[in-house]
């Protein structure tokens, strides 16, 4: 005997043999052995049992745990497990040409079971898995017995049927077995008296009769029916191969990689003939699966020679509720060509009997539009000979992690594939007249196959008119426009057959997506939307994810299809307006709280402003470092973007002058000078009506310094000195000297050097007088600066080198950035080449640390005139070059012009004289 450890360990063992020979991953293991309450480092535990099994294994020779990539293969013999050797045999009973060798084979099988399945294993998969092994042997019982009652051995079942009836009460079949074996045996009024009994339980317990086949022998035996008294002749299975699958898809286009992935999943399940293939199509109401399911299974139906079962489970159809299981398998065992009256019993009775009489046969089973997994697991194969398609609008993943399907979820079509899809059903030369048209109307449907149908449909009901009519249509009418009479085809219709079992949360998730800033939205932010805490959202979004409602990306963001935002759009206006602007104010206090809090890391010197509380259900999300700020802001920008325009249109205003400055400085750093300036002439509106002044003077200040870093000189500097003179009126020493700061840059814009260093200088004296030491390291930097654009370099030097050691005291990377950036210009143009590529290389550095594109492309540019003059022009090129790209993606196109007309120079002008030839000014 081989110690195999204690009952977890064992339940790991179990766990690979009810699968041998087939891989399964260390995440399904833990879930198999532990379910719901896995022991904490729940991988490590299971390694480790794991390692102490293969240790002990390696004593038995023909079994061996073997891991793989994809997870932990249990190699052994499948005629050494009692369980396959009984299936094998079972299998064999039923394809069996006489009655005495099914016999035979059905006791050689049943004498297997020596006690319960994997006994003393509890968790929910091992329940499971108990269940469907204790179904599969009471069919096989059942069968055996309508074997030996054929040859006339109703004595010698009497006994045993006895008992079981009294264990199984509601089981019809085994009822039926009972009262004819009673019958047989002379008891004609102990046959009657059972029926009798069976009915009054099955009314009391479960309102119902017996079925039709019970109630014919009940009448048989009340009669004496003279063909009871002998054994029946041998009942077959009879050989009918079921060819059930409806037509293919009169148009079909695309779907290449789809296609493909299914026949991997064929060939790769015909490569470990092992287990079933069950390859699980989702996606949403009209995006293709059942037309993809249909043209792969009639392309490929040479190779399911026995046969191919189709059933609509009617999970999402229109008028009905989904098909009852037992319905289904009914139908299959009808399709096989069973007798009913050999059948009865609940639904695990009848799936036993399905999976013996399609063992070992080579067949396809197509299962369309179900609603879950509970409705489809009982119409599954149990042997790999079969392939099995399946079809829902849900992520059915009790399938994935229990039965290993191979998931694919079904998209909308790529353009390609669109116009393909209009081409194969309107003709390839109305098509070609009409290009424009047809490239409009593939993107307003959003390359969403029913609504490619239904438009190319209607074109070809009315070839007569031309195609920019049906797309001026849908682009005046929207979703209305792919309405139809027909439920099946009307693109809402089918979109709300995906609803009708949402809960009240999910419901209102759903809808409230559609009103949210921005394509795509993060969790916290759609928490706060829908006024849950952060778990409860991820659970109600992972239902809609699962019910192809809405797509998961990357760092938990969920988005939605146009189509599918469109209609939940239209049901959010049902909704009362209050619930609508609480959420939306929700979700934009959200973005604005949060993003204060990224600008504070991104900028900690900047002066703080007063916040008003987020208002009851926001939830806020963490962020550690300027990292993690920077990345927020890169990756929410659009819904910023999104939400400052929703707030203006409400006529929110403190929200709008508060995004506008939470954003300035990621805006500055990333080189959105546009987007700058249109927030800040929103942002003016807005506190026009606000009660504090000392706004005004920020918004003119902010909005000056945008207008002037776009060129528009005297809109900025007219700014500015507006700024100036409400910060005068106010008394605000220290506004005064932010606005002499950007006065002195806007001058410098103007080119007019020495007025932009008498700002320069005020701005220094006032920080000075303020003990602002950041500030007075940033003026000294632009005073160092202006004077060096002067050519007194010595006396800049001066200024940039203690404006340097502030910034470094104080930890302000950026402020340090500059100054070097402003030290390498120094160098350069003193002819200290080496002294200014090492200043520019140590400011381009600090610039990529925070993430400041807009400063590094300054740098990048500014580098590349110290590395022509000591020589290293690829290391120019190459600074170049990507200053040049750096400028396109911010929209600087003076200043690409002059990188390109740089570099088109440095190719073309003699070595010697580039480094003299490029002289620009770089700003600090």
């Amino acid at each position: 005997m081989v110690n195999l450890g204690h009952t977890r360990q064992l339940s790991v063992l179990a766990a690979l043999l009810v699968e041998p020979n087939r891989p399964v991953g260390a995440d399904q293991l833990v879930d198999r052995v532990w379910g719901e309450h896995p022991p904490r480092r729940g991988r490590q535990v299971l390694y480790g049992y794991l390692s102490r099994l293969r240790a002990t294994l390696a004593e038995v020779p023909e079994l061996a745990i073997v891991r793989r990539s994809t997870g932990y293969v249990l190699s052994v013999d499948e005629d050494l497990i009692d369980l396959y050797r009984f299936r094998r045999l079972v299998a064999a009973a039923g394809a069996a040409e006489d009655d005495a060798g099914a016999l035979r084979l059905f006791e050689e099988a049943l004498v297997l079971w020596r006690g319960p399945a994997i006994p003393d294993l509890d968790s929910p998969w091992f329940t499971a898995v108990k269940a469907e092994l204790e179904a599969e042997l009471r069919a096989a019982e059942l069968d055996r017995t309508d074997v030996a009652l054929r040859r006339g051995q109703h004595a010698e079942v009497l006994a045993d049927l006895t008992t079981q009836a009294a264990r199984h009460p509601l089981d019809e079949r085994l009822a039926g077995q009972l009262m004819l074996a009673l019958y047989r045996s002379g008891r004609q009024a102990d046959a009657l008296q059972h029926y009798q009994r069976l009915r009054a339980v099955l009314a009391d317990q479960l309102g119902t009769d017996p079925n039709p086949s019970l109630q014919q022998l009940y009448q048989r035996i009340l009669t004496a029916d003279p063909g009871l008294d002998r054994p029946a002749s041998a009942l077959t299975t009879a050989h009918v191969t079921p060819r059930q699958l409806p037509p293919p898809p009169a148009w079909f286009a695309g779907r290449i990689s789809e296609l493909t992935a299914l026949d991997a999943a064929l060939e790769g399940g015909a490569a470990e003939a092992n287990t079933v293939v069950i390859s699980a199509l989702a996606g949403g109401g009209g995006i293709g699966k059942t037309w993809l399911a249909l043209h792969w299974a009639h392309t490929h139906v040479d190779r399911f020679p026995d046969g191919q079962l189709f059933v609509d489970l009617r999970g999402f159809s229109p008028g009905s509720d989904p098909m009852n299981p037992l319905t289904a398998v009914r139908g299959f065992l009808d399709a096989l060509g069973i007798d009913p009256t050999t059948v009865s019993g609940g639904l695990d009775e009848h799936t036993a009997r399905f999976r013996s009489c399609i063992a070992g046969k080579r067949m396809l089973v197509l299962l369309d539009n179900a609603a879950d997994a509970d409705q489809l697991i009982p119409l599954l194969p149990g042997t790999p000979s079969c392939v099995v398609i399946m079809t829902s609008r849900t992520v059915l993943t009790p399938l994935l992690t229990r039965h290993s399907a191979r998931h694919l979820n079904l998209d909308v079509l790529t353009e390609t594939e669109a116009h393909a899809a209009f081409a194969q059903r309107l003709g390839n030369a109305r098509v070609a007249v009409e290009p424009n048209a047809v490239a409009e109307l593939v993107e307003l449907c959003g390359r969403y196959p029913l609504a490619l149908a239904v438009m190319a449909s209607r074109a070809l009901a009315h070839p007569h008119l031309p195609l920019a009519d049906f797309a001026t249509e849908l682009r005046q009418a929207g979703l209305d426009a792919l309405d139809d009479a027909d439920p099946a085809t009307s693109v809402s219709a089918v979109l709300s057959w995906s609803l009708r079992e949402l809960t009240r949360r999910q419901y209102m998730m759903f809808v409230l997506l559609s009103t949210a800033p921005g394509s795509e939205i993060g969790l916290p932010a759609a928490a706060s939307l829908a006024d849950l805490s952060v778990p409860e959202a991820r659970v109600v979004l992972r239902r809609l994810v699962d019910s192809s409602l809405v797509d998961r990306r990357a760092r938990d963001r969920y988005a939605m299809h146009d189509l599918i935002r469109d209609y939940a759009g239209t049901l959010a206006q049902q909704l009362p307006d209050e619930v609508r602007e609480s959420a939306l104010l929700r979700v934009l206090n959200f973005y604005t709280h949060t993003a204060h809090a990224a600008d504070r890391l991104l900028h900690p010197y900047r002066d703080e402003i007063a916040l008003e509380p987020p208002v009851p259900g926001v939830r806020l999300q963490p962020l550690p470092d300027t990292a993690a700020a920077l990345e927020w802001f890169d990756i929410e920008y659009p819904a910023l973007q999104a939400a400052e325009h929703i707030a203006g249109g409400h006529g929110w205003q403190r929200l709008v002058w508060h995004l506008a400055w939470a954003q300035d400085t990621f805006r500055y750093r990333r080189g959105h000078r546009h987007d700058q300036l249109r927030a800040w002439q929103a942002a003016l509106d807005a506190v026009a009506n606000l009660p504090d002044p000392a706004k005004r003077v920020l918004v003119h200040q902010n909005l000056g310094d945008a207008y002037a870093a776009l060129g528009h000189l005297q809109d900025g500097i007219g700014h500015l000195h507006q700024a100036l003179a409400l910060a005068e009126q106010q008394d605000d020493a220290r506004k005064q000297a932010d606005t002499h700061r950007m006065l002195a840059r806007a001058w410098e814009e103007r080119e007019d050097d020495r007025r932009a260093l008498e700002h320069a200088t005020e701005a220094l004296e006032l920080y000075r007088a303020l003990s602002q030491p950041a500030w007075e390291a940033e003026a000294l930097n632009l005073v160092g600066w202006y004077t060096a654009r002067l050519g007194e370099y010595d006396r800049a030097r001066d200024h940039c080198r203690a404006a340097l050691t502030l910034h470094l005291q104080h930890d302000d990377t950026e402020g340090a950035a500059a100054t070097l950036d402003s030290l390498g210009y120094i160098e350069h143009h003193s002819g200290h080449g080496r002294r200014a590529v090492d200043h520019y290389q140590r400011s381009l550095g600090l610039y990529r640390d925070l993430g400041h594109t807009y400063g590094a492309a300054s740098t990048l540019d500014s580098l590349g005139h110290p590395l022509v003059r000591v020589g290293e022009h690829d290391g120019a090129r190459a600074v170049w070059r990507e200053a040049l790209e750096l400028f396109r993606q911010q929209g600087r196109d003076e200043d690409a012009g002059r990188v390109w007309r740089q570099l088109d120079a440095l190719e073309s002008e003699p070595q010697e004289r580039a480094g003299d030839e490029f002289s620009v000014s770089v700003d600090p």
